[in-house]
């Protein structure tokens, strides 16, 4: 070619791109601007598109501002700005980059929305749509699998039922993505009956629409039901994904269905696939279920990489298998290996503690705990006044209670049982009386607790309300 200009730079680069070969368009970039090419808008899309499929927010952002400064922007660029930015994670950006956009079309709405959900921020999701939607703009079937994805996560089930009718079974019925997508919402917001029916119904099915049903069977304690729809899967070859692995192995831990559990493991290790660290602490939380802590040693031990939540599982299900001792092994081995724990990690180490009334280890963990402002939740402090309780420092464990920020069930039974076993019954009943105030029902495991404890206590029951009542 006797001579290069902007436009032939661009088509190369763009042709590389389409082939996946992203080394060669960001050689073939750098080349074009040593020989003095001004890139033009066409251009910086094809790298912000690059710079978006391998997470390169740092040449991203140069180029971001090599565009604000030459002026190229239009609604094609800041679209792919808004999505290089979404695509790195880095929301504040985006959205800055997406109001700061005079005009938009349904493709960076539905970047915005989908970016959302896929961070954790339906709510935010479900608000953009509805902007969205008040702005005149119809969404596509991208737009529609990121609202559902949304109302999934934050069980927005009126919501999504409202999207079925309105938009998917118009217009979208038959749609592969829009289908399971449906599936997924239905099964997370525990309707499993709609769930099934949708994925009756679609005519195309996915190994990620046969996933997104048996998770949710399995979500839901549905373990006899996840199993069978999996080897339906099987006799059918549809292939398994790791998260139906994982998915599977849930619902053989929920029912303790050892042997099925056990020839998914084998499965694995016959077809020589490494399993994947979301794989490995699923097994070990698998074995701990069904009672096999030395298979759940062994597994932890074969995994080339353990993560907080593969410790995790061992330690929980240490706690709960009646191995208190290993479990506090185990988290001294973790923060050894340099894995910092966190607030379920605790939560578990303390459960040991209280098994074992070793008080002393758990004031340990509380000290670690109150140096990690993360671990100021209902979790930990529940279980550091179970803990405290157990072990017959009940004054330690109200100070734990009367200093949470916020109470759930869980915080007031226990320190409501605390109270009781420990013989304070007057303690334990006001505490009933103000939980009852804050308008939070007292079950009948609290209940009988108390009443078991206060026996010996002039006390009478209200059956309208369940509450004892002090005599005086």
């Amino acid at each position: 070619m006797p001579k290069k200009n902007v436009v032939t730079w661009t088509a190369v680069i763009d042709g590389y791109l389409e082939f996946g070969f992203d080394d060669e368009a960001l050689r073939l970039f750098e080349d074009s601007i040593k020989n003095g090419v001004r890139p033009n808008g066409k251009m910086f899309v094809c790298v912000l598109n690059l710079c978006s499929r391998g997470l390169d927010l740092e040449l991203g952002s140069q180029i971001h501002a090599c565009i604000l400064k030459g002026g190229w922007r239009n609604l094609i660029v800041d679209s792919a700005v808004v999505y290089l930015y979404a695509q790195c994670g880095e929301l504040r950006s985006a959205f800055l980059a997406f109001n700061q956009m005079p005009e938009w079309d349904v493709v960076c709405w539905t970047t915005m929305i989908t970016a959302c959900s896929q961070q954790g921020r339906g709510r935010e999701a479900l608000s953009l749509f509805s902007r969205m939607l008040s702005k005149g703009f119809l969404p596509n079937e991208f737009t529609v699998c990121g609202v559902l994805k949304a109302c999934g996560e934050e069980k927005a089930l009126k919501f999504g039922r409202q999207l079925h009718s309105a938009i998917v079974k118009k217009i979208y019925k038959n749609d592969i993505y829009v289908g399971t997508s449906l599936v997924d919402m239905y099964a997370k917001c525990g309707e499993m009956t709609d769930s099934r029916n949708v994925f009756n119904g679609m005519r195309n099915r996915n190994t990620v629409t046969w996933t997104s049903l048996i998770a949710g069977y399995a979500r839901k304690g549905l373990g006899e039901e996840a199993m069978r729809l999996f080897r339906v899967m099987k006799r059918r070859n549809i292939h398994a994904n790791n998260l139906t692995i994982v998915s599977v192995l849930r619902a053989c831990g929920s029912i303790e269905a050892s042997l099925l559990g056990r020839e998914l493991h084998a499965q694995i290790i016959k077809n020589s696939l490494e399993p994947s660290i979301y794989i490995g602490s699923t097994l070990i939380w698998f074995y701990c279920k069904c009672g096999e802590y030395l298979q759940a040693f062994k597994v932890l031990q074969q995994m080339p990489f353990r993560d907080v939540v593969s410790w995790t599982a061992i330690i929980s299900g240490c706690a709960s298998l009646g191995q208190e001792s290993e479990a506090l092994e185990f988290l001294k081995e973790m923060m050894g290996e340099g894995v910092d724990p966190n607030s379920f990690t605790c939560s578990s180490a303390l459960k040991a503690c209280a098994n074992m009334e070793s008080v002393l280890q758990g004031k340990l963990i509380h000290s670690y705990a109150n140096k990690t402002p993360a671990f100021s939740n209902v979790f930990v402090g529940s279980a550091l006044i179970h803990m405290y309780s157990k072990c017959g420092y009940v004054s330690e464990a109200f100070q734990v209670f009367d200093s949470m920020p916020e109470r759930n069930l869980v915080s007031w039974k226990a320190m409501i049982v605390g109270y009781a076993k420990n013989g304070m019954c007057r303690e334990a009943l006001k505490l009933m009386y103000r939980m009852k105030a804050e308008g939070i029902e007292v079950d009948d495991y609290v209940f009988a607790t108390v009443l078991t404890a206060c026996g010996d206590v002039g006390c009478y029951m209200d059956p309208s309300s369940k509450y004892y009542l002090l005599s005086s």
